[in-house]
């Protein structure tokens, strides 16, 4: 292209993309925002609010604010934190900060931000697909078409609204293949290396699933080649070998951590069959993540086209990409050959924008007849697909109204396609080109709109940020209070809003749940296994509460318990009113331990496989448990429940099955009279349904709610242990059908560990947490031989005493604890991301095998 033309082209782009967004723009006004209400406000907007706050304090690694403390640089790295166009964006914001031309930012900007950014990528994503289609020798108009069928997909503003990482992963297609293209033709890696590097930088997820497109694209150029003089394939493997591996060294500095991050992380296998094909899907009319435009199946099924190399190339790659869209385990490919996830069809949009240009640049050569041949084949396949299709993902008026916009489309597609293969008219052509454009914009806004309704987008506003669904002013004036009550000491408050984990990261405060797809799977073993602690809600990717256990809360510094008044009836033990408001009350803990305990006793991992989760409980407050021998033995509590009565209620219970026959029912648990004597009762029990059904499970007051058989998000685990107040009956309550209900158990706890911990506890250490170091000084007079942490136990934390390099152990199943040495003890903790100086180096080396390729020509 001409250097004149780049700046008319970009400007098209700009008009293009906000044109696509004009559904949002004429909502901005009233207040209305373009994220989705669940994962986009529960995640998103959260996540990047956190990242930017961290960074822009100078706070790049870890962080206590994160659940209960982790390396969110390595955990986030699926998300924000390596996010290159997020990156951008935060260095051009902290600009404007710092010259005043906006106020910090808050939710609200980042919330503002999306729609902003979102037009400015897709601009880009334009862009750079008219540059690669171009360069294949297409005409700049029929390219800039081919660009608008990629951006302007459904995908694109489907990830936008509820995922917006997603979304970025869409500006390295192009530039693969453009780096591809560079390499097989002009034998120039530059471009491969730095968009491969900034990939695998960005999202090695996402990295992933554009790694299985560019492999399959270039073995169809090599089936296929383009031009005449064309890099042997040998050099050509050559190169791309040689950039691959510079540019994971470049990425290493993220890539590295963040590749750790996700295997630290836990999810359980998916179990459920995963069928070979699935013909639900429509992607000409319905589709949620595909929708295949008009103009691109009447060239599909244009077989004069296929003479054509470039077109016979993404035409190829199209019909192969929409036969693995119809294949769940395709999906289950793309998901690392986990759960069936549709998240790659992007790749799909960029092959039919290559079809469009390709098809368009040759029009003029094709002959009436194939042209004909190609619309009765279209509107055949139309026609049959409106008459099979009786799935309905929309209202029937809807349906109705979304048939009638596509087939006039459609319609007006053959009429121009039919008009120019006739007349060959340069006019008639140019008109089909903006018809595309129009369609694009049109089908994109549609979906925007219909997107409103199939999901309650349209409920973020202003109004609903500001409401007690999410962050209300009262909210927060309780928060205010606590936070003036404890000053500058480390704390936390069990408190969220019902469904939202992220909570703590939205209202600012430090707290005791956190909603990611990966984190620390050390904590998740610590709810599931090690303590049986129920969250609330079952999930693979949340943890929440403390169970409303009073020991765990001391324990981890959880010292205030926030809860609307009506939802106030589970207060942990030992928590004493602090203040409340119209709607809210807080209770604050009158038995709370310091932040750094030291202990003598050491009972191991092993002693306490066969002990109940109470006596897990007793044991951190007694002293320390490591994963490795010891000759302390942990004191065991009874289990009551051979003293218990057991009755049924509108249910029947025999051989660990139990049916329900009415709306509700269940089992009451009638326990001695001598344990109403105690302060809590444990209740441990295993229930599942047998039919596979999600239900929702209540203890008493305590309210739980477990996942169907089918959820990728179920945990798999079905041990749960509920603490209950003391009370003649324990009232066990589920929905009607039949579950499997066994390992009941029945302990009582009074609480007296916790209060000679309590005593015992000696505040004779300081400590400064600046950023990734903890800095502690401690007097060791009394002989104590640990000391551990409310901090969780992670790869990339450092440990000297006294200037010299000590060890870590994993203490209490998931925190953190080290041996002390006599007298004084001046301890200093630094995290660095797992493999930190070694994924430097590697980036220093990638850098210089860049200059040194980049410098030679084959």
């Amino acid at each position: 292209m001409r250097d004149k033309s780049i700046p008319f082209l970009m400007l098209s782009c700009f008009i293009l993309s906000a044109a696509a967004h004009f559904f949002f723009l004429q909502k901005w006004p009233e207040g209305r925002l373009m994220i989705g209400p669940n994962d986009g406000l529960s995640q998103m907007i959260p996540f990047k609010k956190f990242i930017y706050d961290q960074y822009t304090a100078g706070n790049f690694f870890y962080s206590w604010s994160f659940g209960l403390g982790g390396g969110f640089y390595s955990q986030l790295a699926y998300y924000f934190s390596t996010s290159v166009v997020f990156l951008f964006t935060s260095c051009v914001v902290f600009f404007m900060e710092s010259l005043q031309l906006i106020r910090p930012p808050d939710l609200f900007f980042w919330l503002n931000a999306v729609l902003i950014v979102s037009i400015l990528r897709l601009s880009l994503i334009l862009f750079m697909s008219t540059l690669v289609y171009r360069y294949m020798n297409i005409s700049t108009a029929a390219a800039f078409s081919g660009a608008a069928v990629y951006g302007l997909s459904v995908m694109y503003f489907r990830h936008v609204v509820f995922w917006e990482f997603f979304a970025d992963a869409m500006l390295w297609v192009p530039l693969l293949v453009f780096g591809v293209e560079k390499i097989i033709r002009e034998s120039r890696p530059v471009l491969f290396i730095v968009t491969l590097s900034l990939m695998l930088m960005t999202n090695f997820y996402f990295a992933y699933i554009n790694f299985i497109f560019v492999f399959l694209y270039i073995f169809c150029r090599w089936m296929i080649p383009l031009t005449e003089k064309e890099l042997p394939k040998k050099k050509q493997l050559t190169f791309f070998i040689k950039g691959v591996l510079i540019s994971f060294c470049i990425s290493a500095i993220s890539f590295i951590p963040a590749v750790y991050g996700y295997v630290n992380n836990y999810r359980p296998s998916y179990e459920q069959n995963i069928p070979l094909v699935d013909l639900s899907d429509n992607i000409l009319f319905s589709s949620h993540v595909i929708i295949l435009p008009a103009i691109v199946v009447l060239f599909l099924l244009n077989f004069s086209f296929y003479k054509h190399r470039i077109f016979t190339l993404f035409a190829c790659l199209s019909l192969f990409f929409v036969l693995l869209h119809f294949s769940p385990l395709a999906a289950s490919a793309f998901n690392g050959f986990s759960a069936p996830q549709y998240r790659w069809e992007y790749v799909l949009s960029f092959t039919a924008g290559g079809v469009t240009a390709a098809g368009l640049h040759f029009l003029k050569q094709t002959t009436i007849r194939s042209v004909l041949v190609s619309i009765v084949g279209t509107l055949f396949l139309y026609m049959f697909t409106v008459y099979a299709d009786q799935r309905l993902p929309y209202t029937r008026d809807q349906w109705n109204t979304i048939l009638a916009i596509i087939l006039s489309l459609l319609l007006i597609h053959v009429i121009l396609v039919l008009v120019f293969s006739w007349k060959k008219k340069k006019g008639v052509l140019l008109m089909l080109q903006g018809w595309i454009l129009l369609s694009s914009v049109l089908i994109v806004n549609v979906y925007e709109k219909y997107m409103q309704s199939g999901y309650p987008v349209h409920q973020v506003s202003a109004e609903f940020l500001s409401s007690e669904a999410y962050n209300s002013k009262e909210q927060q004036q309780m928060i205010g209070k606590i936070k003036k009550e404890e000053g500058g000491r480390l704390f936390r408050i069990d408190w969220m809003i019902a469904g939202r984990n992220n909570t703590p990261i939205v209202q600012g405060f430090n707290g005791t749940s956190l909603y990611s797809s990966i984190f620390n799977e050390k904590l998740l073993f610590f709810y599931w296994h090690d303590l049986k602690i129920d969250m609330g809600r079952e999930s693979v990717s949340r943890y929440a509460t403390l169970g409303n256990r009073a020991n765990l809360h001391s324990l981890l510094q959880a010292n205030y318990w926030m809860r609307e008044k009506n939802k106030g009836e589970n207060v942990p033990y030992g928590f004493e009113p602090f203040a409340e408001s119209d709607q809210y009350v807080v209770y604050k803990n009158s038995m709370t331990l310091p932040f750094i305990r030291t202990t003598k006793n050491v009972f191991s991992e092993k002693d306490l496989q066969s002990a109940s989760p109470l006596d897990r409980e007793h044991a951190m407050l007694d002293g320390i448990i490591l994963n490795k021998g010891s000759s302390q033995q942990p004191a065991k509590e009874k289990n009551h429940i051979s003293s218990t009565a057991i009755e049924t209620v509108g249910a029947t219970y025999e051989n660990n099955r139990l049916t329900v026959t009415e709306k509700t029912g269940g089992i009451d648990l009638l326990p001695a009279q001598t344990l109403l004597n105690t302060e809590d009762l444990y209740v441990h029990l295993s229930i599942k349904n047998r039919e596979g059904k999600g239900f929702s499970l209540k203890v008493n007051d305590y309210r739980t709610t477990r996942k169907h058989g089918a959820s990728i998000y179920k945990t798999g685990v079905n041990d749960l242990v509920i603490r209950v107040p003391k009370s003649e009956k324990i009232s066990i309550r589920v929905p009607e059908g039949m579950y499997e209900l066994k390992g009941l158990a029945l302990y009582e706890e009074d609480y007296r560990e916790l209060r000679m911990a309590v005593q015992q506890a000696e505040n004779t250490s300081s400590f400064e947490w600046k950023r990734n170091k903890l800095a502690i000084d401690f007097n060791n007079q009394s002989g104590e031989k640990y000391m551990v942490l409310p901090v969780p136990y992670e790869k990339g934390w450092e440990l000297k005493i006294n200037g010299e390099k000590k060890q870590i152990e994993k203490a209490n199943y998931a925190f953190t604890g080290f041996a002390l040495e006599k007298g004084g003890n001046h301890i200093v903790l630094s995290y660095y991301p797992p493999y930190f100086r070694l994924s430097l180096f590697l980036t220093f080396v990638g850098m210089m095998g860049a200059l040194a390729i980049s410098s030679k020509r084959v």
